[in-house]
């Protein structure tokens, strides 16, 4: 499984915007697209809301990507 660690700067970031700032997509429209297929999860449970807050301390998983929320 690759590990992508992401520096939160403010209190949350959006679901979709979380894709697009990792790389794992182009645009937040694409990361809409991604989470409605159902494929992301949230701490381990289907998250299918795209603009779901993430904050310090949550993984997000996308296949075998998990990306680790830090907060600064």
């Amino acid at each position: 499984m690759q590990r992508v660690s992401f520096e939160l700067s403010g209190e949350f970031v959006e679901l979709n915007q979380l894709l697009k700032l990792v790389g794992l997509c182009d645009s937040g429209g694409a990361g809409k697209m991604m989470v409605a297929s159902g494929t992301v999860k949230v701490d381990g449970k289907q998250e299918l809301r795209k603009t779901a807050k993430i904050r310090a301390g949550q993984q997000v998983t996308v296949g075998d990507i998990r990306i680790s929320v830090d907060g600064v």
